[in-house]
């Protein structure tokens, strides 16, 4: 009897085994799509994704999600905000409904901010298109809530070896803390592209020359007087530059002397292409209600040398407060460069995309440190107009919106750093519509805008900015689906909804949190039907993608 019950015992515990391996507890590691990057687009494609009933994992380098949406960027910049559809106009919806509620407005009337005409919208929208960070990242969280989403935060990817491929599809990646996610599709979310890079996938950097891709707002642009578009609208490109005869040399008036720093002494051929990149800055989220503010202080590190530019232009006859103070609701703003010495620290990012991490973010202290450095001298310095001094003094951080003690955020406005060069670029023809791409995933608006990129010695003798480009557009263009996918010798399971295919200029119109938004959600629906139809994200039907796209509320034409 004592063999026969070692005997059954033994047989049970086969088939409990047998049945573990038949049922297999699931990898937390593992998801049907791998998302790299916590930005707004990783979250607009984490929301479809898990809607459409697949497992996802979002992956967020920072403690933070939302990218420059939660991260002070709340004037939101949309050009004809009727092209936005889908997940993002869901968001933008979300964000009236939440300052709809009077509970909400805990430093501000909602009235008062109503009546400064400051809310981008009219009583008939349903649409809120202007808000504080935290609201963002509240509307958010609101979002996912209810969603099999697993978001793990702080986790870097190993750059170096960190993209496992067989063939030509990514089947794991390995982030610095040596965990392993394994996935059937993948997106890169992120702002410096990251993962496309580790991916062999090829990529540029910088601006091009007019002459690669026939265009006349790409390149170097010194030309103060003014350009032309190709479809013959005027272009100002004088704009965010020194007022005339601000002496660039150490010792005011002596030319033998050496340059202020961040001034080359020479300037390119306009139209030629380089690997500069347009000036980064923090969008600032300040407030003058003095129970939340926090004053702005000289920062450890303060060289006044850095801000002798800015000295001289007060003197040579510049006169207002160099930035752009837009009025978000309870108080606050989203404060942005304005003028030739302003928020942009003009000519310190060119290393940022390849960096290495913590070399990153030195490059991120160091434009903090500035833009500190700026306030306080806005603030304080008795060389500064007192006018001006009083109006900014008047100004500060504020105490509820991120996590750090004095007020300012972590995310840096990284405007543009790799871009993916595919089998289809996007570029300055398609902005203007004079070629209509016939494979839209979505729609841009915007300007083609570009902030300036160096300081130069100008032939007179002076200081002047380049790079800065402003480009209205008539009207909206469609986003190609070639441009958010590889090359296919490359990789075939990865999409791109941010670094995408595209002209450093064309990237200027393309690159506003809302299109982001639009083209998260695109990448993840083609993503789904890669794996319903067992095909590589390039070989979806056009025909099938366009009409799943428009059942979802996108816009694409």
């Amino acid at each position: 009897m004592g063999r026969i019950r070692i005997l059954s015992a033994l047989i049970l515990v086969i088939l409990s085994l047998n049945s573990c391996s038949t049922n297999k507890i699931k990898d937390p590691n593992t998801a049907d799509v791998i998302i790299y990057g916590g930005t707004s687009a990783g979250i607009s494609a984490a929301i479809q994704t898990a809607r459409s009933g697949r497992s996802v994992i979002m992956l967020e380098p920072t403690n933070r999600i939302g990218g420059l949406t939660t991260g002070g960027l709340g004037q939101t910049d949309i050009g004809n905000k009727q092209v936005i559809g889908g997940i993002s106009r869901e968001f933008y919806q979300n964000i009236k409904k939440y300052y709809q509620n009077p509970s909400n407005w805990v430093w501000q009337k909602q009235s008062d901010y109503a009546s400064e005409g400051q809310s981008k919208t009219n009583a008939d929208e349903d649409t809120m298109w202007t808000f504080e960070p935290s609201v963002a990242l509240a509307v958010f969280e609101e979002m996912m809530k209810d969603l099999n989403i697993k978001i793990v935060y702080n986790e870097r990817l190993d750059r170096t070896s960190g993209v496992i491929k067989k063939e030509k599809s990514i089947t794991s990646i390995t982030m610095e803390s040596g965990n392993i996610y394994t996935g059937k599709m993948f997106i890169d979310a992120t702002y410096e592209g990251d993962l496309l890079a580790a991916s062999n996938v090829t990529y540029t950097i910088g601006r091009e020359a007019n002459s690669q891709y026939g265009e006349t707002l790409n390149g170097v642009q010194a030309n103060d007087y003014g350009s032309t578009l190709t479809g013959g609208e005027s272009l100002n490109a004088a704009n965010h530059n020194f007022v005339k005869g601000v002496d660039p040399y150490t010792i005011l008036g002596d030319t033998t002397s050496s340059l202020l720093p961040g001034i080359n002494p020479t300037i390119q051929q306009d139209g030629s292409g380089d690997n500069k990149l347009q000036a980064y800055c923090f969008r600032m989220c300040l407030t003058d209600h003095d129970p939340n503010r926090i004053p702005f202080e000289k920062p450890a590190g303060y060289q006044e040398s850095d801000y002798e530019l800015l000295l001289r232009n007060y003197e040579a006859g510049y006169d207002r407060v160099p930035w752009i103070n837009s009025k978000m609701p309870n108080g606050k703003t989203d404060t942005n460069n304005r003028d030739g010495f302003s928020t942009d620290f003009i000519g310190q990012n060119y290393d940022y995309p390849e960096a290495s991490y913590e070399e990153r973010e030195h490059i991120v202290q160091k434009h903090r440190i500035y833009q500190q450095g700026l306030m306080w001298t806005l603030a304080n310095h008795p060389r500064i107009p007192e006018h001006i001094r009083t109006e900014v003094s008047a100004w500060g951080t504020c105490k509820d919106e991120f996590e750090r003690k004095d007020g300012w955020q972590e995310q840096l406005y990284i405007r543009e750093a790799r871009r993916m060069v595919s089998d289809f670029v996007m570029v300055q023809k398609h902005c203007e519509r004079l070629e209509i791409v016939q494979d839209g995933i979505g729609m841009a608006a915007y300007t083609m805008d570009s902030h300036n990129t160096q300081r130069y010695l100008t032939p007179d003798g002076f200081v002047s900015n380049e790079g800065n480009v402003e480009a209205h557009l008539k009207t909206p263009f469609p986003i190609s689906y070639r441009s958010i996918v590889p090359k296919k010798e490359e990789c075939n399971n990865l999409l791109v909804p941010v670094c995408l295919s595209s002209s450093h200029i064309a990237f200027g119109s393309i690159r506003m949190e809302p299109v982001f938004m639009v083209l998260g959600q695109s990448t993840s629906v083609i993503a789904n039907m890669a794996i319903e139809q067992g095909v590589a994200v390039q070989d979806i039907p056009y025909d099938q993608l366009r009409k799943k796209l428009i059942d979802l509320g996108q816009i694409i034409e």
